[in-house]
């Protein structure tokens, strides 16, 4: 029972994060994406500050999925077997390196080096160059961990219903 719940909730937050991700892939940064090149930074970076400043509901869900799929996969290791075990080892392990890992390594990185520019200090030629070497490279991770992590979401609920 006590697995049963703990897969619940890595499955429930899991698939919050999926549903943030493609809300950033397909309505956010499309949205923004049609601002000029000043109004664009300075729209991502009031959107980031708001995580940056540890959104309590936005940080239980991002941190609460990485602890509920790995909390999941070492409980049910010894819970369940054949693919079902199978299928909790590699959620979790693609989780992390899928969605979790590039965020560490690519998607913050960019967007703190958004954050630190000054939008009101920056000319149009700098502001043109600081979005080229953000937009696509953020939004092309972004797609990525957000493919990354439906998958793992659908993974989970296939797994909920097979025990």
């Amino acid at each position: 029972m006590f697995f049963h719940i703990v897969l619940v909730s890595a499955t429930l937050l899991c698939s919050l994060v999926a549903g943030f991700l493609f809300a950033f892939a397909v309505v956010a940064m499309p949205g923004i994406g049609r601002l000029n090149d000043r109004s664009f930074i300075r729209a991502f970076q009031v959107i980031d500050g708001v995580i940056q400043d540890n959104q309590p509901i936005f940080m239980f869900v991002w941190v609460g999925s990485v602890a509920a799929i790995v909390f999941a996969a070492v409980i049910g290791f010894s819970q369940i077997d054949g693919a079902n075990r199978s299928i909790l080892i590699a959620a979790a392990v693609v989780y992390l390196l899928g969605v979790q890992l590039p965020t560490v390594r690519i998607n913050i990185p960019l967007n703190n080096k958004i954050q630190a520019i000054d939008v009101e200090r920056k000319n149009d030629q700098e502001l043109l160059a600081a979005r080229g070497e953000f937009e696509d490279k953020w939004n092309r991770w972004n797609v990525f961990r957000t493919v990354v992590s439906i998958a793992i979401a659908l993974s989970l609920h296939v797994l909920l219903l097979r025990i």
